[in-house]
């Protein structure tokens, strides 16, 4: 009895689409995890439950004298008009040279069930950095840029 004849490229259909699906799937699955909401220190601790399922991401000024640091991780505490975020950041990378007393700074992660909130990320800028001379003060920073042609 002769074996049946099979299309030479059933195996290969078969095999891409098993290959896109799975592609699909981590693609969808990775997606809510890389998500992340802009919420305020108000609305942070107006959310409920709803706070401890997502990842956020919570802007405020660095309150003086508030930042431990110990090795690359920090803790410290965000001020927003009359609310305050404790913050404990345990990230990758050491906090930014621009993260000090007073710095604005945003920190991503989630909010736990302690009122505490876990950062992974933090950026931080100094608005005085940024801010123009004073009349009659030399510049700061990269004045060779400035300077006239020769």
């Amino acid at each position: 009895m002769p074996k049946p004849k099979t299309n030479p490229f059933a195996k290969f259909f078969i095999a891409g689409a098993i290959v896109v699906a799975t592609v699909a799937w981590l693609a969808i699955s990775a997606s809510g995890n890389a998500k992340s909401y802009y919420v305020t220190i108000a609305e942070l601790q107006a959310m409920g439950n709803k706070a401890y399922r997502v990842n956020l991401r919570v802007a405020g000024n660095v309150q003086p004298g508030s930042i431990t640091r110990y090795g690359p991780n920090a803790n410290f505490t965000l001020v927003e008009k009359d609310k305050t975020l404790r913050v404990v950041y345990e990230g990758a990378e050491p906090p930014p040279d621009t993260f000090k007393d007073e710095s604005q700074a945003l920190a991503i992660g989630t909010y736990g069930r302690d009122g505490t909130f876990h950062a992974t990320q933090l950026q931080a800028k100094c608005a005085s950095k940024y801010a123009p001379a004073k009349p009659g003060t030399a510049p700061t920073g990269n004045v060779a840029a400035l300077a006239p042609k020769a």
